[in-house]
């Protein structure tokens, strides 16, 4: 396991380039052609004046985030919480941070708290949110 999970520590960052390319795929892998994420010609005739990556394409990041800390303890029944800021558009840079808020016992089992965000290369906060992953009962 990578993360040393003690209360405020960091968790390992995410770095992702997002791309018009990559909104395309998560489109295709997610079955969600909403126009706002992959018509660049109808994206740009809108409040949000061209296409935006999914919700879902951020926290797949956060998600990521934390499976290399937490491996497959958080592959096999992490949470996450968030909340949308802003939207993330083709050519943003989002960074995914994390840190650890707590480490308690739920139900007989040590978890941990944290919290993250993803920002842009402005950073401006694109994503907030939590996540809780249940610990290792020794170390692997």
């Amino acid at each position: 396991m990578a993360a040393d999970t003690g209360e405020g520590k960091s968790v390992a960052p995410i770095v992702r380039h997002i791309t018009q390319e990559k909104i395309n795929l998560y489109a295709e892998a997610s079955g969600d052609f909403n126009p706002i994420h992959v018509d660049e010609t109808f994206a740009a005739g809108t409040p949000l004046g061209g296409t935006i990556a999914h919700g879902m394409l951020l926290l797949a990041y956060a998600s990521e985030m934390m499976a290399q800390a937490f491996g497959r303890k958080w592959d096999s029944g992490g949470k996450l919480s968030a909340r949308f800021k802003r939207p993330a558009r083709p050519g943003d840079t989002a960074t995914v941070t994390g840190k650890v808020d707590s480490i308690k016992e739920e139900n007989g089992t040590w978890c941990a708290s944290c919290s993250f965000e993803c920002r842009n290369q402005n950073d401006e906060a694109i994503v907030v949110g939590e996540a809780v992953v249940a610990l290792p009962e020794s170390e692997e």
